[in-house]
Order: structure tokens, then sequence, then C-alpha cells
């Protein structure tokens, strides 16, 4: 409690309140990388200390909850806790929002009598069988170490995956076999999900996925048959045919009438597998990733005689091209001169409001066994809050006669609200090496 404390009055110091930074594959598995991202919370319950900043960035508030429960494995921070609840998806006038309304309003135009339930406020707090085993990530797939993934609990610590661990989805497919038992033939999920990762324009520790599935009807496309089978059947192809020709119309929907290109992918849980990429402002992008439902992903839901397609996408990546919005940070703020520029429905062109000066900062160790980048950078975050825009690896080198390799971190701090002193930017930086010291067992150069 007294280290929330502290960081709740370093935010009012630095005027900012806690929000960081992330996109995220644009198909649920986690740990693949983006090329070229429920109603108030239950999980969090109030006996709340509220800090108010002086920072137009949402103010955290310091609840006791079941995230940050001590137990073995749990490394939530109180900064991931307070972004949970926030919401942005579910509001109208948000970016966020906005594109997941146009999407949903592309689903419902769709001829045919298949009509997609729109679910848009299931818990965060998962389980690694929901997450990860009924979509056949492997139990050593490097998306499951704590490194990249947020942890409620975790029994066999940091080595050690198992089911019944407990975590910040990363994913919205996490949500699939849920839906899929409970009779659910087509939805549109939508939620926040967490990613431990790196920190620069595009990258935040929560972002928001739309995962989309659809199951056919057995007398269209077959039942129940081998993965052999199926993979060579015309019921397969009739599927992915219709996968790709619906995700080509939500292209134009979306970005008018674009270039369009399928390349063929690998996912765990599709089969055949392809991203969607688009040829929009002088360049291919990537939109999104999707395919046909594994067949054994279909089996552990109890549903072997049916088959369908699923993809997903993140809000954050479309609306950053959409809208020209060049900061990741900014979805999260609530200073006027952001929100009052978009209105439901509407696609406009963000227009930036200010630009203060960076403050640059290096910091250089000797990297102790088992070092993880990812929890420098949580560090970072914990630290700093939306300050640090960007942390580079610059340098790094092996001495041979030490048997020791040297990291050098450059920290890019910056406000988009106003300019930093050098004496805050001091005291930040000396309490990032402080921890960086204590917590990862650095030797700082």
């Amino acid at each position: 409690f007294v280290k929330v404390m502290k960081m709740a009055l370093m935010l009012q110091l630095c005027a900012a309140a806690k929000a960081s930074v992330v996109t995220g594959s644009s198909f649920g598995m986690p740990a693949i990388a983006v090329r070229g991202m429920a109603a108030s919370n239950p999980m969090v319950r109030s006996s709340s200390i509220q800090f108010r900043s002086k920072s137009r960035f949402t103010v955290a508030t310091v609840t006791a909850s079941n995230v940050r429960t001590g137990e073995t494995g749990n490394n939530v921070t109180p900064y991931i806790e307070a972004l949970i609840g926030r919401n942005l998806h579910t509001k109208p006038e948000h970016p966020l929002g906005i594109i997941k309304g146009k999407i949903e309003e592309y689903f419902n135009s769709l001829e045919g009598s298949v009509k997609f339930e729109i679910r848009d406020s299931m818990e965060p707090i998962v389980n690694a069988k929901e997450c990860f085993d009924d979509l056949l990530i492997p139990e050593d797939h490097p998306g499951r170490l704590p490194s990249d993934t947020y942890y409620i609990s975790r029994k066999g610590g940091k080595d050690v995956s198992s089911a019944e661990d407990r975590l910040l989805r990363t994913h919205t497919s996490a949500h699939q076999s849920t839906l899929i038992r409970e009779g659910v033939e087509a939805f549109l999920c939508t939620g926040d999900v967490y990613r431990r990762d790196e920190i620069d324009a595009s990258h935040f520790p929560a972002f928001h996925q739309m995962e989309g599935v659809k199951l056919f009807d057995p007398e269209l496309v077959g039942g129940a048959m081998t993965r052999e089978e199926w993979l060579a059947s015309d019921g397969c192809k009739l599927v992915a045919d219709d996968l790709k020709k619906t995700l080509e119309g939500l292209c134009d929907h979306l970005f008018g009438e674009v270039e369009k290109r399928w390349i063929d992918e690998y996912f765990p849980f599709t089969e055949p597998s392809f991203e969607l990429e688009i040829f929009y402002n002088g360049d291919w992008m990537e939109v999104l990733g999707c395919g046909v439902v594994h067949s054994e992903v279909l089996a552990k839901c109890g549903k072997s005689d049916r088959h369908g397609w699923a993809f997903g996408l993140g809000l954050e990546r479309l609306a950053m091209v959409l809208f020209s919005i060049p900061d990741i940070r900014l979805f999260w703020t609530d200073d006027k001169r952001f929100l009052e520029q978009f209105k439901p429905g509407q696609v406009t062109t963000f227009k930036p409001y200010s630009k203060y000066p960076p403050c640059y900062k290096d910091i250089a160790f000797w990297l102790p066994d088992g070092f993880e980048p990812n929890d420098f950078y949580e560090i970072g975050r914990s630290v700093a809050g939306e300050l640090v825009e960007k942390i580079d690896l610059i340098d790094s080198f092996e001495n041979p006669k030490k048997g020791k390799t040297s990291h050098c971190y450059r920290i890019t701090y910056r406000s988009m609200e106003r300019s930093l002193t050098d004496e805050e930017v001091n005291a930040l930086q000396e309490e990032l090496r402080a921890k960086a010291a204590s917590e990862l067992q650095v030797e700082l150069r």
C-alpha cells in the first residue's frame, strides 16, 4: 500500500496519471507481433482511495481487488489494475467505440439468416485453459510466460504453466470456447486485452480486440469427419471462401474500395489460416488474421460435428490508421482537446493540439541470468506511466573476460500536455535505476 501511495503522489508531482503502451497481434495468439492491436468490471471491488493528479489523463483508482492477490506468480501491478474497467470500446463517441460500431454495423447489414450476437462485456480474467489450452497453444509457447502475460495466479511460478492458472486475457479468442459451448452460433466479442510488451508509440499493455466467429449448418458443409477429410472437403473450401468474401467486404466498408491480398499464415487454432492485407496510403498493411476453425478446437467444445470460421483484429491498429492518431497513449486520455474531436459514427482526422519536447535519459547495466527485457519495460511503465514515450535498446555487447552481457537503454520521456522539468525527469530516472537494481538484480554501470 505504501508503494501505491508513493506512486500516486509521484504522478501528482509529474502531472500525469497512469496508463502505459501496446497494440498486439491482429488474431488471438499472443507473442505474434503486428506487422506494418465489460460493463464496470466486477473483479474490481471498491474499498477505494482516489488520488487525483493535475493531468487530463483519467485518474487511477486504487482499489482492493482480485487482480493483485499476492498468490504465487501474481505479476499484475497497480498501474495495470487501474486500466481495467475503462471500457473504451463501449463509448460510442470514442475512436475505439466508433470503429467497433462500424464493424458491427457491417455485420448487421449482411444478408442471410445468420445474426451475430454482440458480446462486449465479458470479464477480462480468464484461466489458461480458456486462453491457451482450448486454442491448442502449447504449454511451452512463449506467450504463456510471465514475461509476456499478466497472471493473477500461476502455481508453477515462472517455469510451469497449467490449465488452472488465472490471468488477464491476452486476446478475445479466450472466450471462443466458452461461447461455442454455450451454443452461440455466430458472435462478435470485443474487449480489453493485456500483454507485457515493449514501449513505443504503437504498444500499450492494455488494448482492444474483436473476435468474430461463425458456425455453419452441417447440412451445408458436412458434419463429423476426420481432420484430413475435412481439409480436403468442399465444405472446408466453402467456409474459407465465405470467410474471405465477408472480410473483404468489411475492409471496403471501413477503408473504401481498396486493393487486397491474402497471405497464408499459421495459427494453432485455425486451419487453414490467413492474413488479410490492403494497399492503403501507398503501402501494404496487415488488417487482420483469420482462418477456418481447427477441428480439434471444436471437438474440445463438444462440437466435433460443426465447422466454421474465425477472425481477430485490433481496434487500436485500425483507429490509428483511420483517424491518423500518432500515439496509442492518446486513446486513454480524457483531455477534451482529444475527445471533442470525435462524434459517434464519424471517422475524422485527428488534429494534434500539442507537441512538447522530449527528454532523453540512458541507463546501462550488466544482465543477470534469465533477464527479460519486458520485465525492465514493466518497471518503466510503473515508474513513469504515460510520461515514458519510448524505451530503445541502443547498445548491447558481451565482455568475454567477465562472461557478462551489457545492455544500454535510452528512455524518452515526454508529456503530451506540458513540458517536463529536468528535476522531475531526474527523479523518475533515479527511481527507475533503483527499481531495476533491486527488482531485477541488474548491475548498474
